[in-house]
């Protein structure tokens, strides 16, 4: 063992996988989403079929020993995991499965739990032309946009896009007294804007007392010449700009892999 470690290596492969998403700084949200995928993998270990579906959540992963994975036909069956997940899985989510196996073993190597890396020739499967990823995100794809470790301005934002289906330039142009929040919707006059519980949950928390501007702030003060109504008078910061919005989009998403833009949030409604 070396000088920093403070316990016995685990056994098991449950075990290892606990310790790595304790380790990893990860929001409970992510968490559940890394601890999916490497149950997934369990499976594959087991030379067994991972359940799909609402069960691939409800279902109690096999129990084996981390040592699975340094054995010669260990990248065999994931090979062979990948290829059945491939059938009845979008290649963006299979490839997110796959990173995160990578970076479990990775962890695990630099402890000295593992010699070997099975994951090495798994490549990531061929994701859609960008110009095909134009409709609404999956509820898969939300799940793991949600669960990202976003601030609050960022998560509310798209809560309510992807909730209201509103255009990204009306809800941008909303100010605090437009909302009404017991009826979650905005007030008359004005195009209306509608929502559900995600976007209910999250407004009083990035309102925090603000009673008029701009319902989504920049930063940063507003540069001099700013107009009053893209002003907030409590902050001194600008209206948020669709421009930055999506950048900030962008930046977040990018470990998610290509395709993702803000218009993609709106459901369809």
């Amino acid at each position: 063992m070396t000088g920093t470690a403070t316990a016995l290596p685990p056994v098991e492969y449950a075990v290892a996988v606990e310790r790595y998403l304790a380790a990893s700084g990860l929001a409970d949200g992510s968490r559940r989403i890394y601890r999916i995928a490497l149950d997934t993998w369990a499976w594959a270990l087991a030379d067994r079929p991972a359940p799909t579906g609402p069960e691939r959540r409800r279902a109690r992963p096999p129990v084996l020993p981390l040592a699975l994975l340094d054995h010669p036909d260990a990248a065999e069956r994931l090979r062979a995991a990948v290829a059945r997940r491939g059938a009845d899985t979008d290649p963006r989510t299979l490839n997110r499965e796959l990173s995160t196996l990578r970076a479990a073993v990775a962890w695990w190597r630099a402890r000295g739990w593992l010699d070997g890396d099975p994951t090495t020739g798994l490549l990531p499967r061929p994701l859609p032309e960008p110009a095909t990823a134009t409709g609404p995100l999956s509820p898969e794809d939300l799940r793991a946009l949600f669960a990202l470790r976003a601030p609050l301005r960022e998560q509310a934002l798209w809560h309510l896009l992807h909730e209201s289906g509103a255009a990204i330039e009306t809800v941008l142009a909303l100010d605090t007294d437009h909302l009404d929040p017991p009826r979650r919707r905005t007030r008359p006059p004005g195009t209306p804007v509608h929502w559900q519980s995600g976007t209910a949950r999250l407004l009083p928390l990035l309102v925090a007392g603000r009673a008029t501007g701009p319902l989504f702030l920049t930063d940063r003060r507003a540069p001099a010449g700013t107009p009053d109504r893209d002003r907030c008078p409590y902050t001194g910061h600008a209206r948020l700009s669709y421009r930055r919005a999506a950048e900030l989009f962008t930046a977040h998403t990018r470990p998610l892999g290509p395709g993702w833009t803000l218009r993609r949030l709106r459901s369809g409604r």
